[in-house]
């Protein structure tokens, strides 16, 4: 994943459940810009009165009810059309319905990128007639970025490497006003964790960080949590990025948890963080929550809920056929749900690894447990002609074929 410039994901996310004040907690010696240093007389990040007309938006974007959120969004638009922000916030929700296919999906691409085209448009109108207007600063590096994150989906690494060096221009030009309001803080605190990350996974881009201060970690996350626990707007997404970084760069799902429940738990429509929360859950041997969590899934996939596709059915699938197997011996069910898994796995053409192996692996196991040598040879040839050759379930498989022939 890019994970280099503001908003990058995922996307995947605002504390609803209260708002809070446009400026918290400034200390003068860490600040660049103080706020009575700069004209902030139509900011619309800023703007109380914007964030309680837009809390039940944010609300329902994160939430996949996607018309009623752009609903108030092209409201927003009607009122402020030479304004980044309502160009952005659709193109912000557009990005939500790509998500949830891990990126996968290009349905949405032409209608995505076209919002944010139109965000960088008015915003750089914004700029040109005031070179202090750090608002603009920050809606175009946040579209700049989420365009470079998309084009490098997509393997266009020449517009991807373009749109990252603007993204990160402008970010350097927004972080003097870091001290207005923790929204502007989380682009710099993407950056600072993930900038030697950047360095060694995307080489390409190595020119373009050149030019850059170098990361830092530690204070990161340390902004990043800051964000999580202030932004308005960008605090769903800080603990959204808080989290998968806590449970896969720093290897901590103990300290990814307490946010992955509270995303699962303030968007219960949303797959994304359900499947992530049920995964989180399962690896922590809190067993009956990602039991309760896998079954919803499956429940909002069968009844055609937003969001609710194969990736998210895999995970449910997957963790309930273990539990049949391993805690409530229900060899049936289990094989019921694994095979299950397996048929959403090749749905989504995601069939090198993962679940789909250890779907097969363990059918194998079970067929070999009830004598069933041709069952089991099926599914350790699976195994065998689609595991690492390093893994532990090729040799495995190998071995029982070996045995078996």
């Amino acid at each position: 994943m890019l994970l280099l410039l503001p908003f990058l994901a995922s996307a995947q996310r605002p504390d609803t459940s209260r708002v809070p004040a446009p400026i918290r907690n400034i200390q003068v010696e860490n600040v660049d810009v103080l706020p009575g240093a700069v004209d902030t007389k139509g900011w619309l990040l800023l703007d109380r009165d914007i964030q309680l007309e837009l809390e039940g938006a944010i609300q329902n974007m994160y939430n996949f009810k996607y018309d009623k959120a752009e609903k108030q969004f092209r409201s927003l638009r009607r009122r402020y059309p030479t304004h980044p922000m309502p160009y952005f916030l659709m193109g912000l929700s557009t990005w939500w319905k790509i998500v949830p296919t891990n990126v996968q999906t290009t349905q949405y691409d032409k209608l995505f990128f076209a919002y944010m085209d139109s965000a960088i448009t008015v915003g750089e109108k914004m700029y040109e007639a005031d070179n202090k207007n750090y608002e603009a600063c920050f809606f175009l590096s946040a579209a700049y970025g989420f365009n470079a994150r998309l084009h490098a989906e997509r393997k266009d690494w020449r517009k991807a490497t373009f749109s990252s060096k603007h993204a990160l221009d402008y970010l350097q030009i927004s972080k003097e006003a870091n001290g207005l309001s923790p929204e502007f803080l989380f682009g710099q605190a993407l950056f600072n964790y993930y900038a030697v990350w950047i360095s060694e996974e995307y080489k390409l881009l190595r020119p373009v960080l050149l030019f850059f201060p170098k990361g830092d970690r530690a204070l990161g996350l340390k902004q990043l949590r800051s964000v999580a626990d202030n932004g308005f707007y960008t605090g769903t997404e800080a603990k959204f990025f808080l989290m998968k970084i806590l449970y896969n760069e720093e290897n901590d799902p103990a300290a990814a948890l307490p946010l992955a429940r509270y995303l699962a738990t303030n968007y219960p429509d949303n797959g994304y963080f359900q499947r992530f929360y049920a995964l989180n859950c399962f690896h922590q041997g809190e067993f009956k929550e990602s039991e309760r969590v896998s079954r919803e899934i499956l429940d909002k996939i069968n009844r055609g809920f937003p969001g609710y596709e194969f990736i998210s059915g895999r995970y449910a699938t997957y963790f309930l056929g273990w539990l049949m197997q391993n805690k409530y011996s229900d060899l049936a069910k289990a094989k019921d749900y694994y095979q299950r898994c397996i048929v959403f796995a090749e749905g989504t053409g995601e069939t090198s690894g993962g679940f789909y192996i250890y779907s097969h692996i363990n059918l194998a196991r079970m067929a070999d447990k009830a004598k069933d040598v041709a069952a089991a040879k099926k599914y350790y040839t699976v195994v065998a002609d689609k595991a690492s050759r390093k893994s532990d379930q090729y040799r495995e498989a190998k071995a029982y074929l070996k045995n078996h022939k």
